[in-house]
């Protein structure tokens, strides 16, 4: 009995120092876990997005307003009373067609007048011209017949070119807008009676800023939309103005756009696209991930679950995006959240990747 109580002490003694023994290790192991869980707490959760290289197009974007290409008022030249109208209002004409005549009366009984004084000045020089080849007369007698002559044939001259302007064509082939005017109506130089213009093709006019004045040239692509069609049309820049304008400075710019369809309406608001340059491998990333320095910018890649700082040299910019021509290389991983408190070789979790 005594045997079996000593050997039941002895286990328990064996037992005791075990448990004593281990209780250290235990408690370094549970401080070892709270460690790591209050490491694993502080790392920074932030999103990143891989670097891929993708082609880019630098666009300049500007608002610009759509011009008939070509427009004129119709106006006389002279005063007078309207007689005929030829037209009608919103019709398409040719270019000579007549459009408006204005009374002559007066100026063709002023022209038949004239064409008989001719006649009879024209009989005086004839004689006049055979007596002086005869030597009958002086030159002086000559020579003021002959002056006579031309005088009434330049008055003839004159009388039918403003004839001539009674009647008003059209300059070009177009569309005649509204009329203002009726017949009986007496007009002159200052009376509008109606607008005509030519939309086969139609200008475009827009400006750019002045830092882009010596990049665009003649013979560039533009792109442009319209509130009143959902179309994306291109046209080709054929002018630019040689100053910069010292007020807004910008540049204006005047392109030409076909309009078969005749969807293009002159005074119309255009959105205005211009394209500069295409590259092929563009590296860009949000503009939110690159921070200024004093001696340039910089972003920060993961690294082995770490955010490393890289220096970065940029380029050109979008609303959003930015990019970066020298720092980064295709597969680097760059935040682009919580940038600002980010410190080198501060531990990270990573919530996105894009």
């Amino acid at each position: 009995m005594q045997k079996n109580t000593r050997i039941i002490l002895i286990v328990a003694a064996v037992l005791l120092l075990l448990l004593l023994a281990a209780s250290p290790r235990l408690g370094l192991f549970k401080s070892t876990v709270k460690v790591e869980q209050r490491q694993s707490d502080q790392r920074l959760p932030v999103a990143a997005r891989i670097v891929r290289p993708a082609p880019f197009e630098n666009n300049i974007n500007s608002t610009g307003t759509i011009l008939a290409n070509e427009e004129v008022e119709i106006r006389s030249e002279i005063s007078g009373q309207i007689i005929k109208i030829t037209f009608d209002e919103g019709s398409n004409v040719k270019k000579g067609d007549l459009l408006v005549k204005i009374n002559d009366d007066e100026l063709r009984a002023q022209l038949l007048k004239q064409e008989s004084q001719k006649s009879l000045a024209n009989d005086i020089f004839k004689r006049r011209k055979q007596l002086y080849e005869g030597n009958l007369i002086s030159s002086e007698d000559y020579d003021k017949a002959k002056n006579d002559l031309k005088s009434i044939e330049a008055e003839i001259q004159l009388i039918r070119a403003r004839i001539g302007k009674t009647e008003l064509r059209a300059p070009f082939d177009g569309g005649i807008g509204l009329r203002y005017v009726s017949e009986g109506s007496f007009v002159n130089s200052s009376t509008r009676i109606a607008t005509l213009q030519n939309l086969s093709s139609v200008k475009l006019d827009f400006s750019i800023p002045e830092k882009y004045a010596t990049v665009v040239t003649k013979g560039s692509a533009v792109s442009f939309t319209t509130s009143s069609s959902s179309d994306r049309f291109i046209g080709t820049i054929f002018a630019i103005e040689p100053k910069i304008d010292p007020i807004t400075r910008t540049v204006q710019i005047r392109a030409r756009a076909a309009n078969v369809q005749g969807k293009l309406v002159p005074g119309a608001f255009a959105q205005v696209q211009l394209l500069l340059e295409k590259i092929p491998g563009a590296i860009m990333i949000p503009s939110e991930a690159v921070i200024p320095e004093m001696q340039g910018q910089k972003v920060f890649v993961v690294v082995n679950g770490k955010a490393q700082s890289k220096k970065v040299v940029t380029g050109l910019r979008t609303e959003n995006l930015i990019q970066i021509t020298s720092g980064l290389e295709p597969g680097d991983t760059v935040i682009i959240t919580g940038v600002m408190q980010l410190r080198p070789a501060s531990s990270i979790t990573l919530t996105e990747v894009l």
